[in-house]
């Protein structure tokens, strides 16, 4: 009961210990939003690989994520 008793403190203290330490680090080392909003993300209609839309090759039945999947699908 005892080891579990300074497990328990030894835990608390490292959680104490690491959050404070994140309060203190500069904003350039934190996570950052996208500075231009979310990219929209869909998925392939072949295999369900999620790309982003630009990236996508759009096709007679669909959006592939490359142009072997569009010709997979379409044949």
């Amino acid at each position: 009961m005892k080891y579990l008793l300074v497990l328990f403190v030894v835990l608390v203290g490292v959680w104490v210990w690491r959050s404070s330490r994140a309060a203190e680090r500069p904003p350039s080392q934190r996570a950052k939003p996208p500075a231009d909003g979310a990219v929209d993300m869909v998925g392939c209609d072949l295999c369900g690989l999620h790309c982003p839309r630009g990236d996508l090759v759009v096709g007679r039945k669909g959006m592939y994520c490359c142009t072997q999947h569009q010709h997979q699908a379409e044949a």
